[in-house]
């Protein structure tokens, strides 16, 4: 049984691999799309809102999908629609279709995160679970960093349709794949399952599954302010960097860096909740998110580059112990749903955020923006005593 359960951790966290991919390009191709189709700032925030707000949309309906059809064949066909997506994407010929086709992606896209989450929650069990879930998002991040820094580099030697669709195939490979390997591997996975639900008690359970309505509220309120700030400061980066000097190809490299320190702390800071507890951790994560981006406005490119390592483990790694968390506050039958409501309120939080503020940088600039952002995160820090009732933490050593 642990075989099985590694390997669907490997599977799940190749298919995070891929759509993580496919959601961070978009950092690189948003100022080759802005300069080639003379895009305001609010344009730029919109079409990342198109995206994020599509796999918003669907993230319930795969949750509630998933129950009659199983995960695996929900996932192969959302990560399907999505590489077509990105092959669509190197043949538009400006905003509006740019707009269509990105929406349509990111609807394919919102299969990944809940029915993967799923997938490890029930392979562990009856096991470090927060672990695996820390791991299963450190390959996520672990796209972040390979798959912006090649298509970056792929737009300036061929041309950013190219590269897009190229990844878009990619994609369509990883599509099949996974419906084949993941048909083999979650064989028998219900019975670990049964076991859960057996211990729990049925009356404690909503529609949903949520045990602790008040816990899963802060938690969700927290998660939300977390995408909301990554996504706007993940947003503005480029043109922060392109501003002091950076060309299109360093931009990639950038986000590499950030996404590398990002993939760091996506798997620490699942091992380090297990330790110190889940407070602890998010308060010192969201507070070196803002006063990383507070340090990176005024730094020069030289700087500014080598902060973004150390900031990525802060401005990541919060979202591991958030997830696994997400599973300690519902049941076992009913968790496919919960990170599917979670997903859907957290992801729009993300999907919205861009739009307003390309409002805020149209008006204000670049700068005052990514205050606003690390202001923001802050206000994570009293939400989180709102939860540290409900959820155990370790005895402090």
């Amino acid at each position: 049984m642990k075989s099985r359960a590694r390997a669907v951790l490997a599977a799940a966290c190749s298919i995070h691999f891929v759509h993580d991919g496919f959601s961070d390009i978009l950092y690189v191709l948003l100022p080759i799309w802005a300069n080639e189709f003379r895009l305001t700032f609010a344009q730029v925030g919109i079409i990342r809102t198109a995206y994020s707000g599509g796999m918003a949309a669907f993230q319930i309906p795969a949750g509630l999908l998933a129950e009659r059809w199983g995960e695996r064949r929900l996932l192969a066909a959302g990560t399907a629609v999505t590489a077509c997506g990105f092959i669509a994407a190197g043949a538009v010929g400006g905003f509006l279709s740019l707009l269509l086709v990105l929406l349509i992606a990111g609807l394919g896209s919102g299969v990944q995160h809940p029915l993967s989450s799923s997938l490890v929650s029930k392979a562990y069990e009856t096991g470090p679970r927060r672990a695996a879930l820390g791991t299963y998002n450190f390959s996520g991040d672990l796209g972040k960093v390979a798959v912006p820094a090649a298509v970056a580099l792929a737009a300036v030697a061929v041309g950013w349709r190219t590269a897009s669709v190229a990844y878009g195939v990619i994609g369509l490979v990883a599509a099949a794949t996974i419906l084949g390997v993941l048909s083999r591997l979650t064989r028998g996975m219900s019975e670990a399952v049964d076991r859960a639900r057996s211990q729990e008690p049925v009356a404690a359970s909503s529609g949903w599954g949520i045990r602790d309505p008040r816990g899963f509220q802060a938690l969700t309120a927290i998660g939300m302010i977390d995408n909301a700030t990554r996504t706007g400061f993940l947003t503005f980066l480029p043109f922060a960097l392109i501003a002091k000097g950076s060309s299109v190809a360093g931009v990639g490299t950038a986000l590499a860096l950030l996404f590398a320190g990002g993939a760091v702390g996506k798997f620490a800071c699942g091992l380090v909740a297990e330790r110190l507890g889940v407070i602890r951790t998010v308060v010192l994560t969201e507070a070196a998110t803002a006063l990383g981006i507070l340090a990176l406005i005024p730094s020069p490119l030289p700087v500014a580059l080598a902060i973004l390592p150390l900031m990525g483990v802060a401005l990541n790694g919060t979202s591991s112990v958030l997830y696994g968390t997400v599973a300690d506050l519902v049941t076992a039958e009913r968790r496919s749903r919960a990170y599917g409501l979670y997903y859907t309120v957290t992801i729009m939080s993300s999907a919205l955020a861009p739009s307003v503020y390309g409002l805020i940088g149209d008006v204000a600039g670049v700068p005052a923006t990514l205050v606003v952002v690390s202001a923001l995160v802050l206000t994570t820090i009293p939400l989180c005593l709102v939860l540290r009732a409900s959820v155990a933490e370790p005895a402090r050593a």
